[in-house]
């Protein structure tokens, strides 16, 4: 299987690249047996890392072509500050470095697993990393009733989508496309610098960062 190509400053000649690894995709989903599923499975990591790679290029082509931010959001779908957060470039004021390079990583794959765990119910193993003030404010009862919560809101929950990572001030924040029989919610998991998990929300999609630590 070919690895996406780096990022490059020109988005367009790539839009050829993910079509024909999305075509390799679909005729291996096809003609698989079942001990070459995990072949399909790649292929479309791949093609989800090469989407994501080409929708930052463009992003950044149409900023520098003077589009705002609420103009991109519209495209998106989302909020302004949405489109910001997960594609713009802040630079700290303390210290004058990109946000960027500070995400914590593997956020998002943590977060991911997370709301998974709370998903399956499985809310001690989904407090683990919860730092004090959180694990004070939701017990596993309250986690339990959180997301029961949720469910009475929107039904059933359905499948589960990309996760973005991104530096709100000095915490690592993480949204997670979630998605209901009645509706969609983002998952949000913001860390602390020592990797603590230091705020968990269900939220409408596009809705702001939240500042409050519960």
């Amino acid at each position: 299987m070919t690895r996406a190509a780096s990022a490059d400053p020109d988005p367009g000649w790539r839009l050829t690249e993910v079509s024909d690894l999305a075509g390799r995709l679909a005729g291996e989903v096809a003609t698989a047996g079942t001990g070459f599923r995990l072949l399909a499975v790649s292929a479309a990591v791949d093609l989800d890392r090469l989407v994501e790679r080409v929708l930052r290029s463009a992003v950044e082509q149409a900023r520098r072509a003077g589009h705002t931010w609420q103009e991109i959001g519209d495209v998106l779908g989302t909020t302004r500050q949405a489109a910001f957060q997960r594609f713009g470039r802040p630079v700290d004021p303390r210290t004058g470095d990109a946000m960027a390079e500070v995400i914590l990583p593997g956020a998002a794959d943590r977060a991911v697993e997370l709301i998974g765990d709370v998903i399956e119910g499985r809310y001690a193993q989904a407090r683990q990393d919860f730092d004090d003030v959180v694990a004070h404010g939701l017990d596993e009862q309250r986690l339990a009733a959180a997301w029961a919560h949720v469910v009475g809101l929107v039904g059933g929950y359905e499948r589960m989508g990309a996760a973005h990572a991104y530096q709100a001030g000095d915490y690592t924040v993480v949204d997670v496309a979630l998605h209901f029989e009645a509706g969609d919610l983002t998952g949000r998991v913001s860390y602390d610098r020592a990797g603590k998990v230091a705020g968990l929300h269900f939220l409408p999609v596009g809705q702001p960062q939240r500042r409050d630590r519960s």
